[in-house]
Protein backbone atom coordinates (compact mmCIF):
# COMPACT_ATOMS: atom_id res chain seq x y z
CA UNK A 1 0.00 0.00 0.00
CA UNK A 2 1.27 3.36 -0.99
CA UNK A 3 1.83 5.81 2.00
CA UNK A 4 1.34 8.99 3.42
CA UNK A 5 4.44 11.46 2.87
CA UNK A 6 4.33 14.38 5.23
CA UNK A 7 6.81 17.35 5.69
CA UNK A 8 7.05 20.28 7.67
CA UNK A 9 4.45 22.37 8.65
CA UNK A 10 3.19 24.83 6.68
CA UNK A 11 1.82 28.60 6.89
CA UNK A 12 -1.96 28.33 7.14
CA UNK A 13 -3.60 30.27 4.12
CA UNK A 14 -6.38 33.36 4.49
CA UNK A 15 -9.36 31.37 3.40
CA UNK A 16 -11.07 33.87 1.96
CA UNK A 17 -9.06 33.42 -1.18
CA UNK A 18 -10.96 30.37 -2.01
CA UNK A 19 -14.63 30.64 -3.36
CA UNK A 20 -15.81 27.83 -1.30
CA UNK A 21 -15.71 29.98 1.99
CA UNK A 22 -16.51 33.53 0.31
CA UNK A 23 -19.46 33.10 2.24
CA UNK A 24 -17.80 33.28 5.64
CA UNK A 25 -17.71 35.98 8.15
CA UNK A 26 -13.96 37.32 9.38
CA UNK A 27 -14.84 36.01 12.56
CA UNK A 28 -15.67 32.21 11.04
CA UNK A 29 -12.73 32.68 8.57
CA UNK A 30 -10.04 33.20 11.78
CA UNK A 31 -11.85 30.31 13.50
CA UNK A 32 -10.88 28.18 10.66
CA UNK A 33 -7.24 28.84 9.94
CA UNK A 34 -6.88 28.85 13.69
CA UNK A 35 -7.90 25.05 13.46
CA UNK A 36 -6.06 24.11 10.23
CA UNK A 37 -2.76 22.55 9.98
CA UNK A 38 -1.07 22.13 6.43
CA UNK A 39 0.99 19.66 5.45
CA UNK A 40 3.23 19.24 2.13
CA UNK A 41 2.51 15.84 0.22
CA UNK A 42 5.40 14.36 -2.37
CA UNK A 43 3.74 12.60 -5.89
CA UNK A 44 2.23 9.24 -4.82
CA UNK A 45 1.35 10.01 -0.91
CA UNK A 46 -2.39 8.72 0.09
CA UNK A 47 -4.47 11.47 1.54
CA UNK A 48 -7.02 9.07 2.46
CA UNK A 49 -8.51 5.88 1.52
CA UNK A 50 -11.33 4.43 0.57
CA UNK A 51 -13.45 2.39 3.13
CA UNK A 52 -11.44 4.54 5.75
CA UNK A 53 -13.11 7.35 8.51
CA UNK A 54 -12.15 10.88 7.81
CA UNK A 55 -12.52 13.03 11.04
CA UNK A 56 -11.56 15.89 8.83
CA UNK A 57 -11.40 17.81 4.94
CA UNK A 58 -8.97 18.63 3.28
CA UNK A 59 -8.50 22.21 0.96
CA UNK A 60 -6.12 21.84 -1.68
CA UNK A 61 -3.09 25.06 -1.56
CA UNK A 62 -1.31 23.53 -4.37
CA UNK A 63 -0.66 20.84 -6.45
CA UNK A 64 -2.93 17.95 -7.87
CA UNK A 65 -4.74 15.09 -6.76
CA UNK A 66 -6.86 12.25 -8.47
CA UNK A 67 -9.87 11.04 -6.75
CA UNK A 68 -10.50 7.60 -7.68
CA UNK A 69 -12.67 4.45 -6.27
CA UNK A 70 -11.40 1.16 -6.89
CA UNK A 71 -13.01 -1.68 -7.67
CA UNK A 72 -13.27 -5.91 -7.66
CA UNK A 73 -10.65 -6.19 -9.42
CA UNK A 74 -8.28 -3.64 -8.22
CA UNK A 75 -8.73 -1.37 -11.17
CA UNK A 76 -8.86 2.39 -10.19
CA UNK A 77 -11.66 4.50 -11.66
CA UNK A 78 -10.91 8.25 -11.51
CA UNK A 79 -13.66 10.09 -10.81
CA UNK A 80 -12.35 13.62 -10.63
CA UNK A 81 -9.32 15.76 -10.09
CA UNK A 82 -8.73 18.09 -7.37
CA UNK A 83 -6.52 20.71 -7.30
CA UNK A 84 -5.83 24.46 -5.75
CA UNK A 85 -8.80 25.71 -3.71
CA UNK A 86 -10.70 22.42 -3.99
CA UNK A 87 -12.03 20.67 -0.76
CA UNK A 88 -11.91 17.43 -0.57
CA UNK A 89 -13.56 14.85 1.77
CA UNK A 90 -16.32 17.23 3.27
CA UNK A 91 -19.21 14.64 1.82
CA UNK A 92 -17.84 11.86 4.09
CA UNK A 93 -17.63 14.47 6.99
CA UNK A 94 -21.42 15.76 6.68
CA UNK A 95 -22.67 12.57 6.24
CA UNK A 96 -21.13 10.35 9.27
CA UNK A 97 -19.73 7.97 6.53
CA UNK A 98 -16.56 5.78 5.51
CA UNK A 99 -14.69 7.24 2.71
CA UNK A 100 -16.11 6.07 -0.11
CA UNK A 101 -12.98 7.69 -2.51
CA UNK A 102 -9.48 7.18 -2.20
CA UNK A 103 -7.01 10.73 -2.80
CA UNK A 104 -3.80 10.58 -3.73
CA UNK A 105 -1.29 13.24 -4.84
CA UNK A 106 -0.30 12.96 -8.90
CA UNK A 107 1.82 16.54 -8.64
CA UNK A 108 3.43 17.52 -5.21
CA UNK A 109 1.04 19.03 -3.27
CA UNK A 110 0.65 21.11 0.30
CA UNK A 111 -3.17 20.71 1.33
CA UNK A 112 -4.46 22.22 4.89
CA UNK A 113 -7.05 19.88 7.11
CA UNK A 114 -9.69 21.68 8.38
CA UNK A 115 -11.02 19.42 11.64
CA UNK A 116 -14.38 17.60 11.38
CA UNK A 117 -15.80 19.78 14.29
CA UNK A 118 -14.99 23.12 12.32
CA UNK A 119 -16.88 22.04 9.42
CA UNK A 120 -19.91 20.98 10.80
CA UNK A 121 -19.30 23.82 13.26
CA UNK A 122 -19.24 26.72 10.51
CA UNK A 123 -22.40 25.02 8.56
CA UNK A 124 -24.44 24.93 11.72
CA UNK A 125 -24.12 28.93 12.46
CA UNK A 126 -23.88 29.95 8.31
CA UNK A 127 -27.03 29.51 6.11
CA UNK A 128 -24.52 30.68 3.12
CA UNK A 129 -22.26 28.64 3.60
CA UNK A 130 -24.25 25.39 3.70
CA UNK A 131 -25.75 26.44 0.62
CA UNK A 132 -22.32 26.51 -0.68
CA UNK A 133 -21.43 23.25 0.33
CA UNK A 134 -24.74 21.55 -1.26
CA UNK A 135 -24.30 23.24 -4.00
CA UNK A 136 -20.94 21.58 -4.51
CA UNK A 137 -22.29 18.26 -3.67
CA UNK A 138 -24.93 18.78 -6.54
CA UNK A 139 -22.50 19.74 -8.81
CA UNK A 140 -20.03 16.51 -8.26
CA UNK A 141 -23.34 14.45 -7.55
CA UNK A 142 -24.28 15.61 -11.72
CA UNK A 143 -20.86 15.05 -12.62
CA UNK A 144 -20.59 11.91 -11.72
CA UNK A 145 -24.08 10.73 -13.37
CA UNK A 146 -22.60 12.37 -16.51
CA UNK A 147 -19.58 9.79 -16.30
CA UNK A 148 -22.50 7.10 -15.74
CA UNK A 149 -24.04 8.17 -18.71
CA UNK A 150 -20.86 8.48 -21.00
CA UNK A 151 -19.76 4.65 -19.83
CA UNK A 152 -23.37 3.41 -20.82
CA UNK A 153 -24.09 5.28 -24.23
CA UNK A 154 -20.76 5.98 -25.62
CA UNK A 155 -17.66 4.14 -27.35
CA UNK A 156 -14.49 4.18 -25.71
CA UNK A 157 -13.04 6.00 -28.68
CA UNK A 158 -15.85 8.76 -27.89
CA UNK A 159 -14.88 8.44 -24.16
CA UNK A 160 -11.10 9.64 -25.05
CA UNK A 161 -11.41 12.71 -26.69
CA UNK A 162 -13.98 13.66 -24.06
CA UNK A 163 -11.43 12.96 -21.47
CA UNK A 164 -8.78 14.94 -23.56
CA UNK A 165 -11.18 17.69 -23.69
CA UNK A 166 -11.99 17.89 -20.13
CA UNK A 167 -7.98 18.00 -19.30
CA UNK A 168 -8.53 21.10 -21.36
CA UNK A 169 -10.67 22.56 -19.24
CA UNK A 170 -9.99 21.58 -16.29
CA UNK A 171 -6.21 22.55 -16.44
CA UNK A 172 -5.80 24.27 -19.46
CA UNK A 173 -3.06 24.28 -22.35
CA UNK A 174 0.13 26.14 -22.57
CA UNK A 175 1.09 28.46 -25.41
CA UNK A 176 1.76 25.68 -26.93
CA UNK A 177 -1.76 23.56 -26.91
CA UNK A 178 -0.19 20.81 -24.84
CA UNK A 179 -2.35 20.10 -21.92
CA UNK A 180 -1.05 21.37 -18.37
CA UNK A 181 -1.10 18.23 -16.48
CA UNK A 182 0.98 14.64 -17.23
CA UNK A 183 -0.56 11.61 -16.89
CA UNK A 184 0.70 7.61 -17.21
CA UNK A 185 -1.24 5.96 -20.01
CA UNK A 186 -2.78 3.89 -17.38
CA UNK A 187 -4.32 7.01 -15.48
CA UNK A 188 -5.68 8.25 -18.85
CA UNK A 189 -7.23 4.80 -18.99
CA UNK A 190 -9.02 4.93 -15.33
CA UNK A 191 -10.56 8.17 -16.25
CA UNK A 192 -11.55 6.67 -19.59
CA UNK A 193 -12.82 3.47 -17.91
CA UNK A 194 -11.23 1.04 -20.11
CA UNK A 195 -8.03 -1.36 -20.39
CA UNK A 196 -4.19 0.56 -20.83
CA UNK A 197 -3.88 -1.21 -24.15
CA UNK A 198 -7.12 0.15 -25.86
CA UNK A 199 -5.93 3.41 -24.84
CA UNK A 200 -2.05 3.04 -25.74
CA UNK A 201 -4.52 1.80 -29.66
CA UNK A 202 -6.30 4.87 -29.44
CA UNK A 203 -3.68 7.47 -28.76
CA UNK A 204 -1.71 6.22 -31.82
CA UNK A 205 -5.02 6.19 -33.78
CA UNK A 206 -5.30 9.88 -32.78
CA UNK A 207 -1.84 10.58 -33.44
CA UNK A 208 -2.08 9.16 -36.94
CA UNK A 209 -5.10 11.56 -37.84
CA UNK A 210 -3.43 14.41 -36.56
CA UNK A 211 -5.30 15.26 -33.75
CA UNK A 212 -2.79 15.18 -30.71
CA UNK A 213 0.99 14.95 -31.12
CA UNK A 214 2.53 12.85 -27.81
CA UNK A 215 5.73 13.42 -26.67
CA UNK A 216 6.12 11.33 -23.38
CA UNK A 217 3.16 11.50 -21.01
CA UNK A 218 2.75 15.18 -22.48
CA UNK A 219 -0.62 15.29 -24.93
CA UNK A 220 -0.59 18.09 -27.64
CA UNK A 221 -4.07 19.03 -29.02
CA UNK A 222 -3.81 19.47 -32.15
CA UNK A 223 -7.42 19.37 -33.63
CA UNK A 224 -9.71 20.68 -30.72
CA UNK A 225 -13.00 20.91 -32.98
CA UNK A 226 -12.50 17.54 -34.48
CA UNK A 227 -12.27 15.87 -30.77
CA UNK A 228 -15.13 17.73 -29.85
CA UNK A 229 -17.02 16.43 -32.48
CA UNK A 230 -15.78 13.05 -32.01
CA UNK A 231 -16.22 12.86 -28.34
CA UNK A 232 -20.31 14.18 -29.19
CA UNK A 233 -19.58 17.34 -26.93
CA UNK A 234 -21.90 19.93 -26.76
CA UNK A 235 -19.72 23.19 -26.12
Amino acid sequence: MKREHQVKEFERPDLKKYEIFNGLSEEQVQEAITSMQCSAYKRGAIVYNEGNRINGSYIVNSGILKIYKTGFDGKEQIIRFARSGDLIAFRSVISDELACTTAEVIQDATLCYIPGETLTGLIKVNPEFAMDLMKLTCRELGEANKYLTDIAQKTVRERLAEVLLLLMDTFELDDDYTLQISLTREELANMVGTATESVIRLLSEFKADKLIEIQGRRIKLLDIPKLIKIGNVYV
